[in-house]
C-alpha cells in the first residue's frame, strides 16, 4: 500500500513538508509506502474548462499537473497540504488540484484522502474547507484525527514546538493507515467499493 503525499508550498522544507513528514513517519511505522511529491516554485497554470483533456491526463504538459496524475496511478491514499495564503489555500497548490480532479479524478475516486493545513496564526479551517472539497466530490473517504488538521508555526522549528498540532498529524497517519487496512481487508473478504448509479445533471435554469 502507498499513500501519496503533496506539498503544496513553495518552500521543499517549509512548515508543510514538517507537517507532512510527521505523518509520513508513523504511515511507515504501519509499512505503509509514502512518498512526499512537492509541487516546488515554478507556475502551475490553471484550469481553463477546455474540455480536452484525455486518458487521465490535462492537455496542457509543461507543469507538474501530468506528473502528479501519474504518480496517482499506483498509490491507495492521498493527503495534500498546503500553507495558508490570505485566509486560504495557496494560489498553486489549487491550480494543481482543480486539473488534477478536472482531468484525472477517476484515478482517485474511492482513495482515502486528508487535508491539512500551515499557518502562523489563522485561515486554517477555511484551507481545509478548499481542500476537503475536491475529496467529497470525487467519492473519497475523507480521513481525520482528533483535531481539525493543522500545524502552527511561522517556521519548522515553531512547528516543531506546536506538540498538539504534531500530535494532530501523527493521529492522522495512523487512521490512514488503518482505514487503507480495513479496505484491503474487506477486498480480500468480497466487499467491493460501491457500484456508482449513472450521473444526474440538474441545471436549474432551462
Amino acid at each position: 500500500m502507498k499513500v501519496l503525499l503533496i506539498n503544496g508550498s513553495p518552500n521543499k522544507n517549509g512548515c508543510t513538508y514538517t507537517a507532512l513528514s510527521e505523518i509520513e513517519k508513523e504511515l511507515n511505522k504501519e509499512n505503509i509506502e509514502t512518498e512526499i511529491f512537492q509541487i516546488g516554485n515554478k507556475p502551475i497554470r490553471g484550469c481553463t474548462a477546455c474540455g480536452k483533456c484525455s486518458g487521465n491526463r490535462c492537455i496542457f504538459n509543461d507543469d507538474i499537473v501530468n506528473k502528479a496524475l501519474e504518480k496517482c496511478e499506483n498509490i491507495d491514499g492521498f493527503i495534500v497540504g498546503s500553507p495558508v495564503y490570505y485566509a486560504s489555500a495557496n494560489g498553486a497548490v489549487v491550480s494543481l488540484l482543480d486539473r488534477m480532479f478536472y482531468a484525472g479524478g477517476s484515478l482517485l475516486k474511492y482513495k482515502p484522502a486528508a487535508a491539512i493545513a500551515s499557518a502562523r496564526r489563522a485561515g486554517t479551517t477555511a484551507t481545509l474547507d478548499v481542500l476537503n472539497k475536491y475529496f467529497t466530490i470525487s467519492c473519497m473517504p475523507i480521513v481525520s484525527s482528533q483535531y481539525w488538521n493543522m500545524v502552527h508555526g511561522n517556521n519548522p522549528d515553531e512547528v516543531n514546538q506546536d506538540l498538539e498540532g504534531l500530535q494532530i498529524m501523527r493521529t492522522l497517519g495512523k487512521n490512514m493507515a488503518w482505514l487503507l487496512k480495513c479496505i484491503e481487508a474487506g477486498k480480500e473478504n468480497g466487499i467491493n467499493i460501491p457500484e456508482q448509479e449513472q450521473k444526474q445533471r440538474t441545471n436549474f435554469i432551462r
